[in-house]
């Protein structure tokens, strides 16, 4: 009995994992499978959290050095979807200047996506409404250190 349910169970598995790729792509299927950069990050320069009308939240994380991101990390409570997109939002950004993450757009995260379904689109918005926000918490850290003659 219990090698039949075994055997169920992993041929359920697979037909989860076939119709995902189908409708989502190899590139979304494989950062689903294996999300990058979750987690949260101790001691970053920049943080945001924002909770999308769907319910899912989003939270990102940046350390800058030289004034670009040295490493951005993410969490999400949300749908793989978000999951994918905070992953993507939070790789896009590394390397990056606050001037060329004004760039990461939904739609720029879509297109490095390969697009989503419809019913998924609003999670690369989510995922880059929470990198600009977590940029302007940075940004305002920062002028406000600059005018009290720390930066």
């Amino acid at each position: 009995m219990s090698d039949s349910l075994d055997d169920f169970v992993q041929d359920l598995q697979e037909q989860i994992f076939e119709e995902t790729k189908a409708a989502y792509g190899e590139i979304v299927y494989q950062r689903w499978r294996n999300p990058l950069y979750m987690g949260k990050m101790e001691n970053s320069d920049a943080h945001a959290q924002v909770k999308g009308e769907c319910g899912d939240t989003i939270e990102i994380f940046l350390k800058f050095k030289n004034d670009r991101i040295k490493e951005a990390s993410f969490l999400t409570d949300g749908c793989g979807p978000s999951a994918v997109c905070g992953s993507f939002a939070a790789e896009m950004s590394i390397g990056k200047s606050p001037d060329e993450i004004l760039e990461i757009t939904g739609e720029a995260i879509l297109k490095k996506l390969g697009g989503l379904p419809e019913e998924d689109r609003h999670c690369a918005f989510l995922a880059a409404a929470t990198l600009q926000e977590a940029l302007n918490t940075y940004m305002i850290g920062k002028t406000l250190k600059n005018a009290r003659g720390r930066g």
